[in-house]
C-alpha cells in the first residue's frame, strides 16, 4: 500500500486558485492518497464545483496561535520529543534570526500542531507556494524526518528573501513550477542538481468545453449593443487596474463598450470609487468573486479580456495567470502585458496581444484596436486558442505529478 501525500496550502478552498484544486482532484483520480493541510480557513462566499469532488479530508491548522494554545501546546509537547526536533528548532532559529517577525513565530507553531496531527500514513509532505506553506512543511518534515516537496508559483518566488528560497531549495526533494521564467530564477538560487522541473498548469479542457457559435461582430459603434471586455483577477497592486481604468478613460468618446470585472480583494473599493470619480461608474459591472460557472458564462458572453499585470512595489507579480488560458480556451481575444511568463503563452500580435507593463497609453490604444476591430479579435482569440492546446496540456503536467507522488515513488520511501 502506497503512503499518503500531505499537501500543505496557505487557504482552501480559495476562488483564487483553482489550479490547485483541479491538480488535487485530478491526482486523486488516478488515486494519490492526499490529506489537505490548510494554514487558514475558508473566506470566500462561493466554492467551485471542483471543490466539491475533491475527497481529501481537511486539517486546519491554527492561524494564530493565541487562539488554540493548547493545541499548540500539545504540539510542543509531541514535536520536542521527535528525532527530527532538534533539526527542525535550529533551522527555525537561524531563519528567525533573519526574519525576527511573528509570522516566522506562527509557522514554527503551526508546524508543530501539524506534526502532531498528521496521519500516520502519510509519507510525503507536498507545499503548495514556496513561502509560508513551505516553511511550515519544511519544519514538520525535518521533525518527523519525511521527504518533501513543493510546487513554486507566483508572489512566492519573487517575494520570498534570496537566502530563503535557496535553502529551501537545498533542503526539498524536489520542486516544481509552472512557468519556464520561474525555473530560470530559482535554477540560479538551487544547489548543483537539484531536480527543478517546469510543469504548466495547463487547463482541464472538461471543465472549459470551447464555445460552440460565434461571437457576435461588435465593433464599438452602436451605443445600444457594446462591446464588452471581461477582467478576471484579484483587486491586488499586481493585476494593474489603476492601469487599467487609466487606459479605459482615454479611449475615444465615440467608442462604446462595457467592462465586466470579476474578482474579490483589498483594493476593490478604491477602485469603485476611483471609477466613480473618472466618470466610468456607468460602464463597469463589479461581479465580486463567482464560483467557475459563473465565470464561465461571462467568459462565454464576452468580446475581450484583458488583464492589465505590472509588477507590485513590493516584487510581487504573476507568474502566468490561469484566467488567460481560461479566456484562450473560449476562443477570447486576450490582451495582456509583457510582465513575467505571460509571454510565454501569447505570442505578441500572433495569439493575444501585449503591451508594456503600466503604459496607460499603449494599453488604450490596444484596447481601441481591440473594440472596433471584430475581425482582429476573431483571429487572435482562435490562434490563442489552438497555441493552448497544443503547447500547454493539463494531462501532461498531471501525468510529470504522478510519477513523482505514484506508488513507485511513495512505495520506496
Amino acid at each position: 500500500m502506497s503512503a499518503a501525500v500531505a499537501f500543505v496550502l496557505k487557504g482552501y478552498p480559495r476562488l483564487s486558485e483553482t489550479f490547485i484544486a483541479e491538480e488535487i482532484r485530478a491526482l486523486e483520480e488516478r488515486g494519490i492518497d492526499i490529506r489537505l493541510i490548510s494554514l487558514r480557513r475558508p473566506t470566500d462566499r462561493h466554492v467551485h464545483a471542483v471543490h466539491r469532488e475533491i475527497r481529501a479530508p481537511v486539517n486546519y491548522l491554527p492561524e494564530y496561535l493565541y487562539r488554540a494554545p493548547a493545541r499548540v501546546w500539545r504540539g510542543w509537547r509531541a514535536g520536542r520529543r521527535l528525532s527530527g526536533y532538534r533539526a527542525a528548532l535550529g533551522i527555525w532559529l537561524r531563519d528567525l534570526w533573519r526574519d525576527s517577525t511573528p509570522n516566522r513565530v506562527r509557522r514554527f507553531g503551526q508546524a508543530l500542531v501539524l506534526a502532531r496531527e498528521l496521519p500516520a500514513d502519510v509519507g510525503w509532505i507536498h507545499a503548495h507556494f514556496l513561502h509560508t506553506p513551505a516553511s511550515v512543511a519544511r519544519y514538520a518534515a525535518f521533525m518527523l524526518e519525511l521527504p518533501w516537496s513543493c510546487s513554486a508559483h507566483a508572489k512566492d518566488v519573487w517575494t520570498t528573501p534570496a537566502w530563503e528560497k535557496a535553502e529551501k531549495l537545498a533542503d526539498c526533494r524536489w520542486l516544481v513550477t509552472c512557468t519556464r521564467t520561474n525555473r530560470d530564477h530559482l535554477a540560479q538560487l538551487a544547489p548543483a542538481g537539484r531536480d527543478i522541473d517546469l510543469v504548466y498548469h495547463g487547463l482541464d479542457r472538461g471543465r472549459f468545453p470551447p464555445l460552440e457559435r460565434c461571437r457576435p461582430s461588435r465593433d464599438g459603434s452602436d451605443a445600444g449593443d457594446p462591446v464588452i471586455l471581461l477582467s478576471v483577477g484579484r483587486a491586488v497592486a499586481k493585476k494593474g487596474y489603476d492601469d487599467l481604468l487609466d487606459a479605459l478613460g482615454r479611449l475615444p468618446a465615440g467608442l462604446h463598450w462595457r467592462l465586466i470585472h470579476i474578482g474579490g480583494g483589498p483594493l476593490l473599493r478604491k477602485l469603485k470609487r476611483r471609477a466613480q470619480r473618472d466618470g466610468l461608474a456607468g460602464r463597469i459591472t463589479w461581479m465580486g468573486s463567482q464560483p467557475q460557472e459563473a465565470v464561465l458564462a461571462q467568459y462565454r458572453a464576452a468580446d475581450a479580456f484583458v488583464l492589465a499585470c505590472r509588477i507590485a512595489d513590493d516584487g510581487d507579480r504573476d507568474g502566468l495567470p490561469n484566467v488567460l488560458m481560461e479566456a484562450q480556451s473560449q476562443g477570447l481575444a486576450c490582451l495582456s502585458t509583457s510582465v513575467s511568463a505571460i509571454p510565454e503563452l501569447i505570442v505578441a500580435d500572433e495569439t493575444g496581444v501585449l503591451v508594456a507593463p503600466g503604459d496607460g497609453a499603449a494599453l488604450a490604444e490596444a484596447l481601441t484596436r481591440l473594440i472596433a476591430d471584430a475581425e482582429l479579435r476573431q483571429r487572435l482569440g482562435a490562434a490563442g486558442m489552438e497555441r493552448l492546446g497544443a503547447n500547454f496540456s493539463f494531462e501532461d503536467g498531471i501525468d510529470r505529478l504522478v510519477q513523482r507522488f505514484g506508488p513507485p515513488a511513495l512505495e520506496s520511501l
